[in-house]
């Protein structure tokens, strides 16, 4: 029986495969290779791989050198690539890894979404030192932060709250093993962006997976004391709330 892939699934390299094998070699290298050395690695022509190391130069995918020579002659030619190792990759595993252990974390869920909320302070697009931004705008940020994300947020007002849809989640795979950690980090995310815009709103639940392909952040004016300090968030009412999760 053959044991499953462990690696993510290849994106396709567009353009030849052939030239993808060669860009290969090079990134495996220790040091430059002449054509020559390529085509003997690679059992091609000299001139065929000379045309798809050119090629790669072109492209800016690797560089061309000369090397001095101490004898009379031309100088060879050589190329390199200082790009990753063209291969497999795992990190949908090793994102699974981390997540189930912070899942194991006890009161993991409120350092989460704390994580989160640094995150959105760090990713959202900040407002001037004099601007004030209102309801509207703060919404269309935080629109524009999570389709930046991958997320593809479609945004529904219904007065007084304002639903994002959120139809794509680029985390989907690990986020429906570890919905408690997922979730309340995009909950943090969007809590902590609208926190660096003092929007008037306020990101208040999260509620994962309302379809298999739709999970709805759910926006509502933000609430205020009488004093002008913002009221905290809800505690949570069971341990895998998101949609409550505290912040």
């Amino acid at each position: 029986m053959t044991s499953p892939s462990l690696a993510d699934p290849s994106a396709p390299v567009p353009g030849r495969a052939r030239r993808t094998e060669v860009l290969a070699l090079l990134r495996r290298a220790d040091r430059p290779l002449s054509a020559a050395e390529v085509s003997e690695a690679m059992t091609l022509h000299v001139n065929t791989a000379r045309f798809h190391l050119d090629g790669l130069v072109e492209d800016g995918l690797a560089e061309r050198t000369t090397q001095p020579r101490d004898t009379p002659g031309r100088p060879r030619i050589l190329y390199s690539s200082e790009g990753p190792t063209i291969g497999p990759r795992s990190y949908e595993l090793l994102a699974e890894m981390l997540t189930g252990f912070v899942s194991s974390l006890p009161g993991a869920g409120p350092s989460t979404v704390a994580l989160g909320k640094s995150w959105g302070r760090h990713l959202i697009e900040r407002r001037a030192p004099s601007e004030r931004v209102d309801a509207a705008e703060s919404v269309a940020r935080l629109s524009r932060m999570m389709d930046a994300v991958g997320f593809d947020p479609q945004v529904h007002e219904s007065e007084p709250e304002v639903e994002m849809h959120l139809r794509r989640c680029p985390f989907r795979e690990v986020a429906e093993k570890h919905t408690d950690v997922v979730c309340a980090l995009h909950l943090g995310l969007m809590r902590g962006a609208l926190e660096e815009l003092d929007a008037p709103v306020e990101a208040k639940a999260l509620e994962p997976f309302v379809t298999p392909h739709l999970c709805v952040a759910r926006l509502q004016p933000r609430a205020v004391d009488p004093d002008g300090s913002d009221v905290p968030d809800d505690p949570p009412h069971r341990p895998d709330a998101v949609s409550t999760a505290t912040s």
